[in-house]
């Protein structure tokens, strides 16, 4: 019986904080959905028309969409509301987060002293964060993943674990396999039946929600996380203490990782790239080609590029640019993935794209059809389908 315990649990809602909690989801929901179609109803009908009485032709990118669109009160309300509910998210648990405080450090230093598990945690206080997580509050959140306020603290990670549920409106545990670990690993175990890795490691692992899903496909693999931010890394080794996933855990900057060439099996990230300045995003590639054993692979899941998408669905997406502390996120979209590969070492043909469903949602034969090629893939869409890039590295 393993004795750590569930550092998850420790966050515990009142009856208003969960009401709270529900609400914000709700309202996210309906600004995502209701008054986002009343937006997209007043781009066709009214933006539009006069961009292209005025242009003789319709709008070509987001940033033209963007332009056009800035002064329509439907957009405006649209904006100001998803940019409050933002915020909203992340302050619906700080209370919570902060009165369990002291008894979820307890839990990680006991996670972090016990080795039961098998897994490990090495944190490196001397660490340089790079401005592109130190300067800005991303996501909106308060802190971001890596302040810290008192020892061993883990109120980062908290708040980015049970704001997260927030956010997607999942306030139970899911009792599916979902998300993008559990739909790349299943992909991966479709498409390369015989591809069995040995080390996976995920770059910008946070808490370990797209980390520890790769057990489920890959039991004997073992699992290495990395992340700048020490407070998030702290309360994902105690999640893999408690759940018995020999998880290693280190603070490191991605771009200049302290493993050996040829190191890894598998190499995978989640929502993790667009953060990044294109110029890191190059080194990070780079350093996984190095750790990346002959034969190995790296799948990352992503935003996709502005060329796979429409203009007004561009600048849906990149709203985020200028309003959720993500100032790299056009940037990196404008970029196309397999430029990005091959200009960190991989040849084209090492390279690969890919579009496939969630697999918690998806019907498993057309998942697997997908997978195998032989049925169209989904297109991007919030929550229902997945981006992919990667590479195997040759032989």
């Amino acid at each position: 019986m393993n004795a750590i315990r569930d550092i998850d649990s420790l966050v515990d809602p009142t009856h208003d904080e969960l009401a709270r909690q529900g609400f914000v989801s709700r309202l996210r929901k309906h600004i995502m959905k209701d008054v986002a179609d009343d937006m997209r109803t007043a781009y066709d009908t009214a933006v539009k028309p006069m961009f292209v009485a005025a242009k003789g032709r319709e709008p070509e990118t987001g940033d033209e969409v963007r332009d056009a669109i800035a002064d329509n009160m439907t957009y405006r309300v649209w904006s100001s509301l998803r940019y409050n509910a933002q915020e909203m998210v992340w302050e619906s648990v700080r209370e919570e987060v902060e009165r369990q405080l002291p008894e979820m450090i307890s839990i990680a230093d006991q996670a972090s002293q016990s080795n039961s598990h098998g897994g490990s945690l090495i944190l490196d206080p001397d660490l340089e964060i790079p401005d592109y997580v130190d300067t800005l509050d991303v996501h909106l959140m308060p802190g971001c993943w890596q302040d810290e306020h008192t020892a061993g603290d883990v109120a980062q990670g908290a708040i980015y674990a049970h704001g997260g549920l927030v956010f997607r409106g999942s306030l139970m545990p899911s009792k599916t396999r979902s998300g993008v670990a559990a739909s790349v690993s299943q992909w991966l175990s479709i498409r390369y039946p015989e591809f069995k890795p040995e080390k996976i490691l995920e770059t910008g692992c946070t808490i370990g929600n797209n980390l520890f899903p790769y057990k489920d496909i890959f039991p004997e693999a073992e699992l290495t996380g990395v992340d700048v931010a020490a407070p998030c890394l702290r309360y994902a080794h105690a999640r893999a203490a408690a759940r018995g996933i020999d998880a290693k855990f280190s603070q490191q900057n991605a771009e200049t990782l302290n493993f050996a060439d040829s190191t890894f099996d598998l190499i995978v990230s989640s929502f993790f790239f667009h953060e990044l300045s294109v110029e890191a995003t190059k080194r990070v590639l780079a350093e996984c080609r190095r750790m990346l054993k002959p034969g190995g692979m790296m799948v990352h899941m992503e935003l996709p590029p502005a060329s796979q998408v429409d203009a007004y669905y561009n600048f849906f997406l990149d709203w985020d640019n200028e309003h959720n502390n993500e100032p790299h996120y056009r940037d990196f979209r404008s970029q196309e993935c397999v430029d990005l590969m091959t200009s960190a070492g991989f040849s084209a043909d090492e390279c690969f794209t890919a579009s496939i469903p969630d697999v918690g949602g998806a019907d498993p034969g057309y998942f697997r059809q997908v997978a195998l090629g032989e049925t169209s893939p989904p297109k991007h869409g919030i929550y229902t389908s997945w981006g992919l890039f990667g590479a195997i590295k040759a032989a």
